[in-house]
């Protein structure tokens, strides 16, 4: 274990805010299945429910987003997280205003987690315009708005959801990591969850070489056999 990870172990709510399924696993799938066999609790925030994400013309969106949503369900029973909030955003509509920040600032206060996990919005060539918006709406959401008492008073401290100030807030997959969460002890469970994905990765083939490929990338920039990056904001001094 890393210096970096034995600074964590008194983290137990861990909380992650992601646009669309199997983003969680792709970026941060062992990560969440570490902590969850060390015995932390893991909530999943999911902003969209990929209702848009296919190539194929004889299914719906609605037909769509319910197969996601069940594969996602799957997945989490597969690493071990506590429970999922679905906010069923349109894919591709998602907007970093003050509804989508108020909704993530009431599971902030709801959940109250020592870490979120979310992506990058501040990555050069973050392509994909939900991806920013989620995680735009997070770092805003986490600071200063879920923490200050007078930020929606009235909706959500007078209904008992108190302040809540994270610790860190861990971006993933930056251009510039600082933290490395070394998983290869669930490297495989990373990959288990993202078979569950079907409509996604099919047959999953080549899924495993692919998985191992990238995260033994960024473990050796860690003297790691296979890890995952972050971006760390410590919020708690």
């Amino acid at each position: 274990m890393s210096q970096e990870e034995q600074e964590h172990e008194s983290y137990d709510r861990y909380m992650v805010i992601v646009a669309h399924p199997d983003d969680m696993e792709f970026s941060a799938g062992g990560t969440v299945a570490k902590m969850a066999k060390a015995g932390k609790h893991v909530t999943l925030v999911q902003v969209t429910s990929g209702n848009k994400g296919t190539d194929r013309r004889d299914i719906t969106s609605d037909e769509l987003a319910a197969m996601r949503e069940a594969e996602l369900k799957e997945s989490c029973d597969r690493l071990g997280v506590a429970h999922i909030e679905f906010f069923r955003i349109g894919d591709g509509e998602v907007m970093p205003d003050l509804e989508l920040k108020e909704r993530i600032v009431r599971q902030l206060r709801l959940h109250r987690p020592d870490v979120v996990i979310t992506h990058d919005p501040f990555r050069p060539y973050a392509l994909h315009s939900d991806h920013r918006g989620v995680g735009q709406s997070t770092v805003d959401a986490v600071y200063p708005t879920a923490r200050d008492p007078l930020h929606y008073h009235h909706h959500l401290t007078d209904e008992g959801l108190e302040p809540h100030k994270t610790a860190e807030l861990w971006l993933a997959n930056p251009e510039a990591p600082d933290l490395y969460i070394d998983i290869t002890e669930t490297v495989d469970d990373k990959i288990n969850a993202l078979k569950a994905h079907k409509s996604q990765v099919g047959d999953g083939e080549h899924l495993e070489e692919r998985i191992k490929e990238r995260t033994a990338e960024r473990g050796a920039e860690a003297g790691m056999e296979y890890a995952e990056a972050f971006k760390v904001i410590k919020m708690r001094r």
